[in-house]
């Protein structure tokens, strides 16, 4: 269908396609601590990836992201999807992708320190308030199930609230 086709108009709601990977070890997670020097997420634990690139597919920036990020490969697969709400026009879909650790050492990059975490220690480490609820979710998926979706918002109270599907 052509573009004149498609009833993208710019009063609807926009969104900006994202990566987010986490790659697993067992009972652990492959995460990124932020570099102090970032504007988002500075000290603080989240998972790899970033944004999808014009004319890259999913998957693809999926691991492009990975290989800059950690020096690593994994066999990715889509686990699910999370609508981030923010409020405005655009707001963000996440495509998160969950892969086996398959050897190699994790390379640090300019984004952050990267550490093996294990599921259960999450709730006392400085980490994205999504993080653990999200990684709860990632980890009861297995390949071949179809993937959860969710959604994310800010409540009245500015209290995050993650939806899922």
């Amino acid at each position: 269908m052509p573009v004149s086709e498609q009833g993208i108009t710019i009063d609807r709601y926009m969104l900006i396609p994202r990566t987010a990977i986490f790659v697993r070890r067992d009972q652990q997670y492959l995460l990124l601590k932020g570099a102090p020097q970032k504007r988002l997420w500075a000290g603080k634990l989240n998972g790899l990836g970033g944004h999808v690139e014009q004319g890259e597919g999913l998957l693809a920036s999926a691991r492009r992201e990975l290989l800059e990020e950690t020096g690593l490969q994994a066999d990715l697969w889509l686990c699910g999807i999370l609508f981030v709400d923010s409020g405005q026009s655009p707001g963000v879909c996440l495509f998160v992708f969950t892969g086996d650790w398959q050897g190699g050492q994790p390379v640090e990059s300019a984004e952050g320190s990267l550490h093996w975490i294990e599921l259960d220690a999450l709730d006392n480490l400085p980490v994205v308030e999504d993080l653990p609820a999200l990684l709860q979710r990632i980890h009861s998926v297995r390949r071949g199930d179809p993937p959860f979706f969710a959604r994310s918002h800010y409540d009245e109270q500015e209290r995050l609230v993650l939806e899922f599907d």
